[in-house]
């Protein structure tokens, strides 16, 4: 028979234990700063943020978890710890979508962490001029819903920035009908993002087919909207729930239950090769046979994996398109390097987006 140990033994140990994980977190927030005065004393003045070292750390740490947490659980706390330190280093500041409680802020502290200073701002082309302008290091944007596909503006605005693409987050999206009201026959206009609505089209189909719908800037804006009536409701995260005081009347009303939405993390850096990277890539052709042929060849050739490809019209000329395509590995490795050099003598433009940890968490 199992021995039964006294609760406050228990508890003498788990206090005795919390003193020393208090001590080594201490220890490595200190060694964070002297790493703040080697970079500084080497002439280093930007951000200190690297996305290929915290990658690799993350991913180590996983790999070095014996359970029984979940290696998904210890990435979150070790992501967490690092965004604590790398505050005492040098405070990072991200634009997101705003207002406060978007699903991009929420994308925001997943994969900088809470101790980032987010900065809110009102469009996608907002948050690459905040980066742009460097009032900002980086800037969340969501690129792709598995549900409703790629957010165009998102792509287009790369057309015209010299940003960089450092980093990736994917957020599993729950919709919430959240409001003051207390019964579905009670509600007279629902606002949410549009993307939002049509995410949860059929549930608002069948449910609510005779109630307004109209589309704002945000579902935190849908949220902040609701606060103020006593008949009309939101769709929106828990997040912005808490946040403006709405009672949640149905839970995850979205048509997908898998739903889930990639961001991408733009800035200034170009992170070096984890070993488990993606590139993202604009290219163009011009308008003539053979074109995509011309794209794909070198790929295949390099035995290269292509994750996602998507065209866009150019701006530059009638039925002129450019394709945004994204490969595993990263543009230094040899085979990618190789791939690219060999597309590049193909093609009238090539614009290597970015090179980049593929998300961990």
């Amino acid at each position: 028979m199992t021995e039964i140990i006294p609760l406050s033994e228990l508890r003498d140990k788990i206090d005795k234990i919390d003193a020393q994980i208090l001590e080594l977190i201490n220890q490595r927030a200190i060694c964070a700063m002297e790493v703040a005065k080697t970079k500084v004393s080497e002439g280093e003045t930007g951000t200190f943020y690297r996305p290929d070292r915290e990658a690799l750390v993350l991913r180590r740490i996983k790999e070095l978890n014996p359970g029984p947490l979940t290696d998904e659980t210890t990435a979150r706390f070790f992501r967490e710890l690092m965004s604590s330190c790398l505050a005492l280093e040098k405070p990072l500041e991200v634009a997101f979508l705003g207002p406060e409680g978007t699903f991009t802020q929420q994308a925001s502290f997943k994969h900088f962490g809470q101790a980032v200073k987010t900065i809110p701002v009102t469009t996608i082309d907002d948050i690459f001029t905040e980066v742009e302008n460097q009032h900002c290091q980086f800037g969340v944007v969501p690129v792709e819903n598995s549900t409703e596909g790629v957010i165009t503006h998102t792509l287009d605005r790369f057309i015209s920035s010299s940003l960089k693409i450092c980093g990736e987050v994917e957020i599993r999206v729950h919709h919430n009908l959240m409001g003051h009201v207390e019964k579905l026959s009670d509600i007279t206009e629902i606002f949410s993002h549009q993307q939002s609505l049509a995410q949860c089209r059929q549930w608002l189909d069948i449910h609510l087919p005779h109630v307004v719908r109209t589309a704002v800037s945000s579902n935190a804006e849908a949220a902040r909207l609701a606060s103020e009536s006593d008949n009309k409701m939101a769709i929106a995260g828990e997040v912005a729930a808490n946040l403006y005081g709405l009672n949640i009347l149905k839970n995850n009303i979205e048509d997908e239950s898998n739903n889930t939405t990639r961001f991408i993390i733009i800035g200034q850096q170009e992170p070096v090769s984890t070993g488990l990277d993606k590139t993202s890539l604009l290219v163009s052709t011009g308008n003539h046979s053979g074109s995509l042929h011309k794209i794909l060849q070198p790929f295949a050739n390099h035995d290269i994996s292509m994750s996602h490809i998507e065209s866009r019209p150019s701006k530059q000329g009638l039925w002129e398109y450019v394709f945004f395509i994204d490969i595993n590995g990263h543009k230094d490795d040899d085979n990618v390097a190789k791939a690219l050099k060999s597309l590049a003598e193909n093609v009238s433009m090539l614009n290597i987006l970015g090179s980049y940890p593929k998300a961990v968490i």
